[in-house]
């Protein structure tokens, strides 16, 4: 179960630092981020979750806005996984979770 966690956590991570990556090359990057190659490969990255968040979300929502409630929900999601696992830790012993 700790491994299923840390790999829940790991992922979350990872999309994270991908959705702040997009975000900021996309505001260093201007009106021509959609023609650089790093701004589409964290593009590449996020695609699953905001796809993800047009499944979960109303219809009510823009699609512009689906990538934040994609960066929303992986954070409310690696929230839930990081207080998950320190439970497990306290459960099994600190030692055990190295």
């Amino acid at each position: 179960m700790l491994l299923f966690v840390s790999s829940v956590k790991l992922v979350a991570e990872i999309a994270l630092l991908a959705f702040a990556g997009q975000w900021l090359l996309g505001l260093l990057a201007g009106a021509k981020r959609e023609t650089n190659f790093f701004y589409r490969l964290l593009k590449v990255l996020t695609d699953p979750f905001v796809r993800a968040a047009r499944w979960v979300s109303p219809k009510l929502v823009l699609d512009r806005h689906l990538p934040l409630v994609a960066f929303l929900v992986v954070l409310f999601l690696w929230v839930v996984s990081t207080l998950y696992k320190i439970q497990l830790c306290l459960e099994i012993g600190v030692q055990a979770c190295r």
